[in-house]
Order: C-alpha cells, then sequence, then structure tokens
C-alpha cells in the first residue's frame, strides 16, 4: 500500500514488494556508512532468484528502472543506494 505521507511518486505493488525484497537484501555502504546499497548486477539476481516474487527477467528490469526513475534508489558508481522518505 502507498503511504500518503511518503513524497516519492506511488508505484504499483509488485513495484513495492521488490523494493521490500532488494532492501532486506542491501547493505551499508562502504563509502557511507548510513547509506544502503547494493550493486545493480546483484539487485537482478536477487529479483531473478527470490521465492518471493516471481518476476520474468524483464519485469525485474522494469521494476528496478522504475524505482531510479521515482526516487526509491539512486545510482552511485555502480551500486544502488536506497532512498528513505524523510518523517
Amino acid at each position: 500500500m502507498n503511504d500518503l505521507s511518503d513524497p516519492r511518486p506511488p508505484l504499483p505493488e509488485w513495484i513495492l514488494d521488490t523494493y521490500d525484497v532488494l532492501c532486506t537484501h542491501s547493505l551499508n555502504s562502504a563509502e557511507q556508512e548510513d547509506a544502503q546499497s547494493i550493486p545493480r548486477e546483484q539487485a537482478l539476481e536477487v529479483l531473478h532468484s527470490t521465492d518471493e516474487l516471481a518476476l520474468e527477467p524483464e519485469d525485474a528490469t522494469h521494476a528496478l528502472t522504475r524505482l531510479i526513475e521515482r526516487g526509491y534508489f539512486y545510482k552511485v558508481d555502480g551500486e544502488l543506494r536506497v532512498t528513505t522518505p524523510e518523517d
């Protein structure tokens, strides 16, 4: 479900599910300890292999693209960093 207090544009539930899965597989960035990140290739591997989602490879790529376009992740040196809304 989309949180009305979240300033990021809403996305379909299945794409938000991919965000949740990727957040659970992300680690603190080597450069910034307070920033969670995951390498893009690893993110795609997680989405292709997880039992929580039944995504075709094209769907996983589309979901990742939409998450980046809508500000749920941002790219830094091949890593995808998790963006969390401010309270």
